[in-house]
């Protein structure tokens, strides 16, 4: 039975081999990304601080694409890392933390981060057709009116550089002052996390489906 299911094991390894998509010839194939994983001995004390931090002190590898990558950099690495877990508990709640990130993650067409996040939005509650208005860059009627006003906030700060002082009131009248900062600054975080993955062209993992149209 053992020697039957490892071969069937190997069999479907082998086969999602074959169907896998080729990576591109600069990829490491641990980190799935232009940058191999640091490992303890690459970072100096403060580095391997910053790494344990990040990851726990038993941890061999780092715990997210983004935090592997600025580990190469741990000054600014280690403000990122804070930066994403306070904007994580933002007074506005999951709900608009999700789609900011959303928001942030596919004004880069960031496959990696849209599919972490997408998954975690329906998680938190939000609706298919609020997650595809963005995804897709659809028409805004008929959705909730404080999604609508957050989608339109991130089209016109990723879009248009400008936000109107009517929409501007609009924002605070739906989330307040401290919420319009949070949900900008965490939309600039996605943002941040998607120039990073960006520029190591990070790939999905293979159990990771990718869920933006292709470009």
């Amino acid at each position: 039975m053992r020697t039957i299911l490892c071969c069937g094991l190997l069999c479907a390894a082998a086969a999602a081999a074959e169907t896998s998509p080729k990576l591109p010839a600069d990829i490491d194939a641990k980190s799935l990304s232009r940058l191999p994983w640091p490992t303890r001995a690459d970072l100096d004390a403060n580095g391997l601080r910053v790494f344990e931090e990040m990851n726990g002190k038993d941890a061999t590898t780092p715990r997210t694409a983004p935090g592997a990558a600025v580990l190469y950099a741990p000054a600014v690495g280690e403000p990122f890392e804070l930066l994403n877990q306070a904007a994580r508990k933002i007074s506005v709640g999951p709900r608009y933390f999700e789609l900011s990130a959303l928001i942030g993650a596919r004004a880069f067409d960031q496959q990696y981060e849209w599919s972490g996040h997408e998954l975690a939005a329906r998680r938190a509650g939000v609706e298919q057709t609020v997650i595809d208005a963005i995804k897709f860059h659809q028409a805004l009627e008929g959705l909730p009116e404080k999604d609508a006003t957050l989608i339109r906030f991130g089209r016109a700060l990723f879009e248009q550089h400008k936000v109107d002082s009517a929409l501007y009131a609009k924002v605070v009248e739906q989330f307040g002052k401290q919420g319009l900062i949070e949900v900008a600054i965490t939309m600039g975080d996605y943002a941040m996390a998607g120039i990073v993955l960006t520029a190591v062209d990070q790939q999905l993992p293979p159990d990771r489906k990718p869920l933006l149209p292709p470009k």
